[in-house]
């Protein structure tokens, strides 16, 4: 028991999921966001994540919901009707709009990872993906790629460093597994290669008008 809670002990307290508010077409895409809230359990990782209970955001945060983990869900005031989103379980931050939304979940995470997820999950995935390449952040970022659902995305990122328009070691920064668990053990092993090892969190902060605690870097 003593080595088995030893393997599974993370230097992540907590890990922000960005996924879909559908659940998808594909069952195995719902049963990848309940394996993923599992084994954030497993390893006593908290959540952060949008808010609301509907979607797969809804099935992974009832997942460490129920496995007695803590789940924090930030939400944007205009999107707290429950009719909107469903009932956030665990801890609710609510936020003014969509960028303090990202701003927040940034600075209580130490890691990233993207479920199988449309416009807004992509948006907010790039988003920490172009701030690592930045050198805002040194935080990890995975795609839990089920049944190959990322493969587009892969492929336009592997076109875009064979023409130049991404490093390759900025292509390193994206970690990418079909399951939660080969997923969250390569992010614990994965060792940042900025491009450009410069903060521009605060001119970031100035741009967005963020209130000064807003440090998406600690």
């Amino acid at each position: 028991m003593e080595m088995e809670s030893e393997i599974k002990r993370s230097k992540f307290g907590r890990i922000c999921v960005f996924c879909g508010s559908s659940q998808g077409k594909k069952s195995s895409y719902q049963d990848a966001a309940i394996e993923l809230g599992k084994e954030l359990v497993s390893r006593n990782i908290d959540l952060v994540y949008g808010g609301g209970s509907i979607g797969l955001m809804g099935l992974v945060s009832q997942a460490v919901h129920d496995g007695g983990g803590h789940v924090i869900g930030v939400i944007p005031k205009t999107l707290m009707p429950r009719e909107l989103t469903g009932e956030t379980v665990g801890e609710v931050k609510a936020v003014a709009d969509m960028h303090q939304r990202k701003a927040e979940m940034a600075k209580h995470s130490d890691a990233f990872i993207a479920l199988p997820g449309g416009y807004g999950t992509l948006e907010e995935l790039l988003e920490v993906i172009t701030w690592a390449q930045l050198g805002i952040h040194d935080k990890p970022v995975g795609l839990l790629n089920v049944d190959g659902y990322y493969n587009s995305l892969l492929s336009f990122v592997d076109k875009a460093v064979e023409e130049g328009f991404i490093s390759p070691s900025a292509r390193q920064i994206i970690v990418s597994a079909p399951s939660a668990k080969e997923l969250v053990k390569k992010l614990e092993e994965y060792v940042p290669c900025h491009e450009r090892a410069i903060s521009k969190l605060n001119w970031e902060v100035e741009q967005l008008d963020y209130p000064q605690d807003y440090d998406i870097s600690r």
